[in-house]
């Protein structure tokens, strides 16, 4: 996938809530060394393994795909590539107003260690707190 595909299907992704991500931010992070992608057309997964921890950066999956199951298979897909890295601590933040993306996370075994009161604005001026999610091993 090019950085323009993921900023595109990102931006689609995250219509809702937030601001999607450039390609340009897309493409400085697949410098990195310890970022990587996983995915298709439908949906991708980006993270970063870093020693023996993961961070998930993003998840997105196309409005039209939405519970047909893909969330499910690019998260398992993502843990799997972080673990051949060496992965054994899976770690996410996600907002506490986006209610399917916090079933995806749950129903896969993360569990709340931290928040970030307000960390999102939202279109408005209303913040949002940010839920820090951790998993571990696979």
């Amino acid at each position: 996938m090019t950085p323009e595909s993921l900023a595109t299907l990102h931006a689609s992704a995250f219509a809702d809530h937030a601001r999607g991500w450039s390609a340009d931010e897309f493409a400085q992070l697949l410098c990195s060394d310890t970022v990587f992608v996983v995915g298709d057309a439908n949906a991708f997964a980006m993270g970063r393994v870093v020693l023996d921890e993961a961070e998930l950066l993003t998840l997105a999956r196309a409005p039209a795909v939405r519970g047909q199951g893909f969330g499910n298979n690019i998260l398992l897909a993502f843990e799997h590539a972080a673990s051949r890295r060496g992965a054994r601590r899976f770690f996410l933040e996600v907002a506490a107003d986006n209610a399917p993306a916090l079933r995806l996370y749950t129903g896969a075994q993360y569990t709340e260690i931290a928040r970030r009161k307000g960390y999102y604005k939202r279109p408005g001026g209303q913040r949002v707190d940010a839920i820090i999610l951790e998993k571990r091993s696979v």
